[in-house]
């Protein structure tokens, strides 16, 4: 005997919205109404202000330049007959850098020295002629014109040698001149001539150029505005500019690095510069291994000095309100917090230095 099922297929998207109903349903008659959990008091953190000693200093950025540098030019004309030095090495003051051709100012000092040779040769005649006739002018056995002569042939001849002599020492002086030496010690670049090229004295262009590297200055713009501010400080009392090694500066280089030697800061300059409202800071380190070289981008930390009373706050303690002002959270005596505005001058680290707005013995949440 068969038995016969009437089965009816729907679709599954028929289903879904049921089976939806009926969990809805379920979960809605299990749900037993629960009192809302207890708010859990906030746990905060809270520092006393204490005033701190601590060293303000700016980090500026400039670039370094040579101590000196030196232009060689040629001091007469000629031509180069050898070049003495390696592009790019170190030289010392006074070697020789090139040799011009001493040909032709040898053979002027040659020349001047015989003319001075002739000169000096008719000197004791002379002398003698004008000492005679002056014994003969005594006795009345010469006239007086012919003892004026003599006498004026001997001056001219005196004021003729003392020509030749200024003479004899211009050309020995040019014929050292051929010799083109270095002036101050440094590291010296390429060379704008090569051997057998004709030089002028003191041509336009140079034939190379000497830098001095050790020292090195460092020069960095420091805006009025902040000078200002910081003689302000100093005028209240908020800054010590004389303590030790006040005037010792550090670097940092292009790669972030810190340089190992410390600097001194020589002077400031008096002049503004009209487009960058900024005056220059010269600073001179010591770069003996010739590690910083002219036109390097740095950094330069200064020291501006020593504030006894500084009041230092976390970070984290400070908040902003809509418009970007600064403030922090207080908690007076009877445990009450109150909100407190701050005057920001600084972030140092982590913490903020506070110029006004807390006091030390104050309580602030961070």
């Amino acid at each position: 005997m068969q038995s016969t099922h009437n089965c009816q297929h729907f679709p599954l998207y028929h289903m879904i919205p049921v089976a939806l109903l009926a969990v809805l349903f379920l979960t809605g008659c299990d749900r037993k109404p629960q009192g809302a959990p207890p708010r859990p008091v906030p746990q905060v953190s809270i520092v006393t202000v204490e005033p701190q000693k601590i060293l303000l200093s700016t980090e500026l950025s400039g670039r370094t330049s040579a101590y000196r540098i030196a232009e060689i030019r040629p001091r007469v004309n000629g031509l180069i007959q050898k070049r003495l030095f390696t592009e790019g090495s170190d030289v010392k003051a006074d070697q020789t850098l090139y040799q011009i051709d001493p040909a032709p100012f040898q053979a002027e000092l040659d020349n001047a020295s015989a003319a001075l040779a002739q000169a000096v040769a008719k000197l004791p005649a002379t002398r003698s002629r004008a000492e005679r006739y002056s014994k003969l002018l005594t006795h009345s056995a010469l006239s007086q014109q012919d003892y004026d002569d003599a006498a004026s042939a001997l001056d001219q001849l005196k004021a003729n040698i003392n020509s030749l002599q200024a003479s004899v020492e211009t050309a020995r002086i040019n014929l050292g001149y051929t010799k083109v030496i270095a002036p101050i010690s440094g590291r010296i670049g390429k060379s704008s001539v090569t051997d057998g090229a004709i030089v002028t004295a003191y041509q336009a262009t140079a034939l190379a150029t000497i830098q001095q590297l050790d020292p090195i200055y460092v020069d960095v713009p420091q805006s009025t505005t902040e000078l200002l501010r910081m003689k302000s400080r100093m005028k209240e009392g908020l800054l010590n500019p004389q303590e030790k090694d006040q005037n010792k500066v550090k670097l940092v280089l292009e790669d972030g690095t810190p340089y190992s030697l410390e600097g001194t800061l020589q002077f400031s300059d008096v002049t503004v510069d009209p487009t960058t409202g900024s005056v220059i800071l010269r600073l001179v380190f010591p770069n003996p291994e010739g590690e910083i070289l002219p036109g390097m981008f740095v950094k330069a930390i200064i020291k501006e000095g020593v504030n006894d009373q500084a009041i230092l706050l976390s970070q984290q303690g400070v908040s902003r309100d809509t418009k970007g002002n600064p403030y922090a959270l207080l908690v007076d005596a009877e445990n009450k917090v109150a909100l407190r505005p701050l005057t920001l001058d600084r972030a140092i680290g982590n913490q903020w230095l506070v110029s006004s707005g807390l006091a030390p013995g104050d309580r602030v949440i961070v």
